[in-house]
């Protein structure tokens, strides 16, 4: 049998006894105040995982393992999350303008299922406070040495005719201080937003981007994994004619019948009942073109990270796992990619 770990034994216990947000709010809290702390970010180091190099448009990557956006919305966790070991690290999503998101409760675990279920709805400091707060990290000599990538979305007041000038104000905001950037168009949480993956809607985004993309940072896509396989190719050509450098699958699902009815709540589904489609997209994906897709969604252990990996993921990212398994995960999960080399 396999030993518990501290995290197993006394943080989740604990954390767990919290509703989810709350214990997201104190776990984030502590991660920024160790970000200014150099003795308890080596302290975190003692999680990183060995070292496995990877270059990815044009990027150095130490190891193929990422945080995926949603941990850390707002940048304020960034020297910390970088100690734990973590290859790259995507905060965000990032909206034009300031918002609160959708009314609490608003996110909700299942032990039984190792799943999430969130619908914040984008609740973040927006792009202008954002941006000035990774100024001052720059400034202050504190920016982590891995890639950071900042993940940005459609403000939920603003109508989908003016969401292109949205996540513009967003990109010429925070391109200086990524990356990478990701264009979030598949939250389930954001009325209308999915509307924005269709290949019409998404070629006059990536349009606007495109030509504000005067340094040319990589400009990835993330997508939902609901995306129905007969718009798969559409969808594909039009980031393959507008050179988008990476694709993200997945995002949460809408999908709910991995849960219990009675304890459902409405929302996107993370961790293990995303797994199979998540995977399925991936190879689906790496199928059928030639842009690097990053995995994510369901990435609970070693195996399914392997499993990401053998479908064709040149890069995963975990959230969910990170949230059940705590940072001990990075290193658990680090046998999947070596033992993939």
């Amino acid at each position: 049998m396999k030993a518990r770990s501290f995290f197993d034994v006394a943080i989740r216990p604990v954390l767990f006894q919290l509703d989810a947000e709350t214990a997201h709010n104190i776990a984030i809290k502590s991660l920024q105040h160790a970000s200014s702390l150099g003795a308890v970010q080596r302290l975190l180091h003692r999680f990183a995982p060995a070292e496995s190099p990877r270059t990815l448009f044009g990027l150095h990557f130490p190891n193929p393992i990422g945080l995926a956006a949603g941990f850390d919305k707002n940048g304020v966790a960034l020297p910390a999350l970088a100690a734990m070991g973590f290859g790259f690290i995507e905060i965000g999503t990032v909206t034009g303008r300031p918002q609160s998101g959708n009314p609490r409760p608003r996110m909700f675990r299942y032990p039984e299922q190792r799943a999430l279920v969130n619908r914040l709805g984008f609740n973040n400091d927006g792009a202008d406070l954002v941006a000035n707060r990774l100024r001052k990290l720059r400034e202050a000599d504190r920016w982590p040495t891995i890639p950071v990538g900042i993940n940005i979305g459609k403000s939920k007041d603003v109508s989908l005719d003016q969401a292109a000038a949205d996540y513009l104000h967003s990109f010429r905001r925070l391109q200086p201080f990524a990356d990478y950037v990701v264009l979030n168009v598949s939250s389930p949480n954001t009325p209308g937003l999915r509307t924005l993956q269709k290949s019409e809607p998404l070629a006059i985004l990536l349009d606007a981007v495109q030509n504000e993309n005067r340094t040319n940072r990589p400009i990835l896509v993330k997508f939902s994994p609901d995306l129905e396989d007969e718009n798969i190719d559409d969808v594909l050509k039009t980031c393959e004619d507008h050179r988008v450098a990476g694709i993200i699958a997945t995002n949460t699902t809408v999908n709910h019948s991995a849960l219990p009815p009675a304890k459902d709540q409405a929302g996107g589904l993370s961790g293990e009942p995303l797994r199979q489609r998540s995977t399925e997209l991936v190879r689906n994906l790496s199928a059928r073109t030639t842009i690097p897709v990053i995995g994510c969604g369901g990435i609970m252990d070693a195996e399914s990270a392997r499993e990401k990996l053998e479908a064709g993921a040149q890069l995963i990212q975990v959230y969910t796992g990170l949230v059940y398994r705590g940072p001990g995960f990075l290193r658990e999960i680090s046998a999947a990619y070596l033992s993939n080399a």
